[in-house]
């Protein structure tokens, strides 16, 4: 099968789970919303398919879910995730793409630094849509490492663990010299 088909096939699929893991996770009301289901397909997508697609799925998940089911709510919260998963999707996609070696090392390297670059990227965006006084440094880490722990623990398991069932299924390869 053509690399592109793929690479569009496996974006819609991580474009699909976007939109139905919060509806499994919400059964969850003690910490489903705290799990961040739509970040785990768009990291996915970024590593899978590449920047490109990652930015592309990152960017629509949430909007296309605030449109169809009312949440996230659109403003500001669902327009700054777009940023924030976007950002995710690009920066996972990346940085894996240029790594000199595809190991589970450099996996985990790559998706904290997505993390930490969507994180920034979205207190960037909430501060301009809020205004600075009205979004505070508080506010910002509370949001963004306290409250979604349990989503960055979930992340930092189940991306490393697919990715390297994938590769020990034969269903993708790391690279492993220098590009």
């Amino acid at each position: 099968m053509n690399q592109s088909v793929k690479n569009m096939t496996t974006a819609a699929l991580m474009l699909a789970l976007g939109l139905v893991l919060p509806f499994l996770t919400g059964q969850i009301p003690e910490i489903g919303s705290q799990l961040c289901p739509m970040h785990l397909p768009v990291l996915l997508c970024g590593f899978l398919c590449g920047w490109k697609y990652g930015l592309g799925v990152g960017f629509i998940v949430p909007l296309l879910r605030s449109a169809l089911f009312g949440m996230p709510v659109m403003y500001p919260a669902a327009l700054a995730m777009a940023f924030e998963l976007g950002t995710y999707g690009m920066v996972a996609g990346w940085l894996w793409q240029v790594s000199k070696y595809q190991c589970t090392k450099a996996l985990y390297r790559c998706l904290i630094a997505a993390m930490l670059a969507g994180r920034l990227v979205w207190g960037l965006v909430m501060m301009l849509l809020l205004g600075l006084g009205q979004f505070t440094w508080q506010m910002f880490l509370g949001a963004a490492f306290v409250t979604t722990l349990p989503g960055i623990i979930l992340q930092l398991v189940l991306v490393p663990l697919i990715m390297v069932g994938l590769r020990r299924a034969g269903v993708i390869r790391y690279r492993s010299q220098a590009v």
